[in-house]
């Protein structure tokens, strides 16, 4: 074999075992995830918000814009639900740049998986014991949920991850919202086969394991745009391609239909500053149209402390190392707008 073994991870038991969670942590986190699952089940009329820098990178930043989150949490809590991006694994289209602090605790040093996981694991714990706020992640790596299965709050199943058999087989298993996004082509109908999947029960190999799941009723959609075979980004959070994906959802009598729809990436077509005006129209489709109202259930925003983006090593405090972020500034602005036009 081309692999060099460098050391044995621990396994989910031990890194828990030395990382614990507390009863009363354990609850406040238990407590977030159901009031999530009665927003999508239509139990709970307030709208989801999943905002947050589009990578961790250092805990200190990322826990002090998580502070400034709860307190304006507390000031919308009759009419959203906030919940933090803490993204510790990053998908790379070539396989180059940053791959999160599960691979690189330091964005500065070599990579250390074990430091990853523990570090990550850490993070997760500080944003639901300190400020109450469990947070949303990336499910990147199947075989890694259960390092942080019991913290976290949310899972988004990624563009080039929704098509993999293990990723929509594992959600199928888990007992947290899960949202699957469209693939980077933009074929809604892959993303309706993994939410079909997802919430289907099934007999597979996980973990050397033989495990039997059955389903998971909290799958839904997230629309992030697409790709066209030039490169060209190709939006799909318009009126008209919100209508096409809901009366399509419907059809297949889901359990919990649900979109949440994703104000950066191919939508903005990279243009971080873009999210509020996306924002904007998106609420303005979903009071236009009954259906609509129904089945949009939240938005996607990256943010962070400072707007924009840099390079690995310009050491900006609060400032996102991978895609470029709206800076807190807009940020608040934005909540606020949202949650005056939910």
């Amino acid at each position: 074999m081309s692999m060099k073994f460098v050391k044995r991870i621990p396994s989910a038991e031990e890194i828990i075992e030395n990382l614990p969670l507390t009863k009363e942590v354990s609850k406040i986190r238990d407590q977030r995830v159901d009031e999530i699952k009665k927003i999508l089940a239509n139990e709970d009329r307030r709208f989801l918000l999943i905002v947050g820098p589009c990578s961790a990178d250092h805990e200190d930043p990322v826990c002090e814009y998580i502070e400034r989150l709860a307190k304006v949490q507390e000031k919308v809590k009759e009419t959203l639900l906030i919940v933090p991006r803490i993204y510790t694994n990053k998908p790379r289209t070539t396989g180059e740049g940053y791959k999160g602090m599960v691979h690189q605790p330091d964005p500065e040093k070599a990579p250390d998986m074990v430091e990853g996981i523990k570090a990550i694991r850490r993070l997760h714990i500080r944003a639901i014991s300190e400020f109450g706020m469990p947070a949303a992640d990336e499910m990147l790596y199947p075989e890694n949920y259960s390092y942080l299965a019991d913290v976290l709050g949310y899972i988004a199943i990624g563009a080039r991850s929704v098509e993999n058999q293990q990723h929509r087989l594992t959600v199928s298993g888990i007992d947290l919202p899960v949202g699957m996004k469209n693939p980077t082509g933009g074929d809604i109908t892959v993303m309706f086969n993994s939410l079909i999947a997802a919430q289907s029960n099934h007999s597979f190999i996980y973990n050397g394991w033989e495990v039997e799941t059955t389903g998971n009723p909290y799958a839904h959609a997230v629309l992030r745009g697409a790709v066209n075979a030039n490169g060209d980004n190709i939006p799909n959070y318009h009126f008209e391609n919100l209508i096409q994906t809901a009366q399509e959802y419907e059809k297949l009598e889901l359990a919990n239909p649900a979109i949440v729809v994703d104000v950066n990436h191919a939508n903005s077509m990279k243009r971080y500053y873009e999210q509020p005006r996306i924002a904007g129209e998106v609420l303005h489709s979903r009071k236009y149209d009954s259906l609509l109202k129904k089945m949009i259930k939240g938005l996607m925003i990256e943010s962070y402390i400072e707007e924009g983006r840099q390079g690995i090593g310009e050491n900006i405090y609060g400032k996102s190392i991978t895609d470029a972020c709206l800076g807190w500034e807009s940020t608040e602005k934005l909540i606020y707008f949202i949650a005056e036009n939910v």
